[in-house]
């Protein structure tokens, strides 16, 4: 997490992996820390305390918070660091085991462990856990964390275990929270949870996204909300009309479909056929017409077949979705999908990954070329070189495309918007010529 200070003498850093939501999780951290008026090191050789927020989703991400943690460990062992503390997912999950694996390690906490970290770091502090929170992202854009854990029973899905049920955060909280990010600077609101679509059913009986949308939209000074992570089972359809007449809800959505075959669907436990799958899609498309819809698939689930991929593969083809991202699947202890093993060889799931990818970037080059004569609106985000990089209203940071500016008479700077002639187009950015400001 990136802070001016760079001071080592009583000073912490936090090292954050994984998604969104941990990132967060790591800001409501840093801000708690703030408070107590510990100051922040630049990076961890430069700490004298370290905390490493810790994914433990899939094979891949386990791997990088192990290797981080032994790093971090390296460092313990040499003198360079006082306390080292690993928190988050993996540690929620595996703390006995990484115990005594990693001796080096102060303290192990699990997921939305403030308190007990702060009891670590200051231990004589008085302190009243608020909302404050420590942007790692640029000042203009921040994530919205709505809701925490999960109650969808995936197959292959390790979250509730890691992070609970389902739980809603109250409206008046949200609304307050993005109100005072506001006063920060934050323009851009990417609505994060493990399921978008639950959000309300606990706290006030029933799936509550489109009035909190709505309220959200009301905030002065929110320019774009976009929304991330909507389970397409049991989908809440009044949420549609709200996306299309707020000018300031982005009409983009994540909807991460994970297969489309109705076989690998039914083991997944997703709740949904490939039949109700196209009608959802068509549904947001006609409710929201130029809609992005973005999804993310599993490639090589166990009982997927060469059938499947190339139904999946098929359907990615016809149906054209504007963003796309594939992960290959991942065995995880007590999940419903263990006992099925991982039979397809790595290779396989390789290969078919690329295959996939490949469709969907003739595809993202057709639907970018469409766009040149267009003018779109461009949030700037930096300058590079001489030529600035921003995105459009069709693009999440950090997933998505990138819209690069020229604008050899004026300055553009981070944080606004400007009306860009689109002029040419790659497989996954756009280039053009700046033409005013918003």
């Amino acid at each position: 997490m990136k802070n001016k200070t760079q001071t080592r003498d009583n000073s912490v850093a936090i090292v954050t992996l994984g998604c969104s939501k941990n990132t967060v999780d790591s800001e409501i951290l840093a801000g708690h820390l703030k408070a107590a008026q510990l100051t922040f090191a630049s990076s961890p050789e430069k700490a004298s305390s370290l905390i490493i927020n810790t994914c433990g989703f899939i094979d891949m991400a386990k791997e990088e918070s192990i290797n981080t943690i032994l790093e971090a460990a390296a460092l313990k062992k040499a003198g360079k660091l006082q306390t080292l503390i690993v928190a988050g997912c993996l540690s929620e999950r595996y703390a006995d085991e990484l115990r005594a694996e990693m001796p080096e390690v102060d303290h192990f906490f699990g997921t939305e462990a403030y308190s007990n970290i702060l009891k670590v770091l200051s231990p004589d502090l008085k302190y009243n856990l608020l909302g404050e929170r420590v942007l790692s992202t640029p000042n203009h854009f921040a994530y919205l964390k709505i809701s925490e854990g999960c109650d969808n029973p995936c197959s292959f899905c390790a979250i509730p275990i890691m992070r609970g049920g389902h739980r809603s955060k109250p409206k008046e909280v949200i609304i307050s929270e993005m109100k005072s990010l506001v006063r920060q600077g934050v323009k851009e609101f990417v609505v994060v949870a493990q399921d978008l679509t639950y959000y309300g059913l606990d706290l006030y009986g029933s799936r509550s996204l489109a009035d909190l949308l709505k309220e959200m939209s009301d905030v002065e000074g929110v320019k774009w909300i976009r929304l991330m992570y909507a389970y397409p089972a049991k989908f809440p359809r009044d949420i549609l009309p709200v996306i299309a007449e707020r000018d300031n809800i982005c009409k983009y959505l994540d909807m991460p479909l994970q297969h489309i075959s109705t076989n690998v669907l039914k083991s997944m436990r997703r709740g949904i056929t490939r039949r109700a799958t196209e009608e959802i899609i068509g549904v947001i498309r006609d409710a929201v017409p130029n809609i992005t819809l973005r999804s993310t698939f599993i490639i090589g689930y166990p009982n997927e077949t060469e059938e499947d991929f190339d139904e999946l593969c098929d359907f990615v083809s016809e149906v054209k979705l504007d963003r796309m991202g594939a992960f290959l699947y991942s065995q995880e202890d007590d999940t419903y999908s263990y006992i099925l093993g991982d039979p397809i060889h790595a290779d396989i799931k390789e290969a078919r990954k690329q295959q996939l990818m490949d469709i969907q970037k003739g595809i993202s080059l057709e639907k970018n070329q469409a766009k040149i004569g267009t003018t779109l609106k461009v949030l700037i985000e930096e300058n590079l070189n001489g030529e600035f990089q921003g995105r459009s209203e069709a693009d999440a940071p950090e997933v998505d495309n990138e819209v690069f500016v020229r604008s050899p008479e004026l300055e553009l700077h981070s944080g606004e918007f400007v009306n860009v002639a689109i002029e040419d187009a790659s497989e996954f950015d756009l280039y053009g010529s700046f033409v005013s400001r918003e």
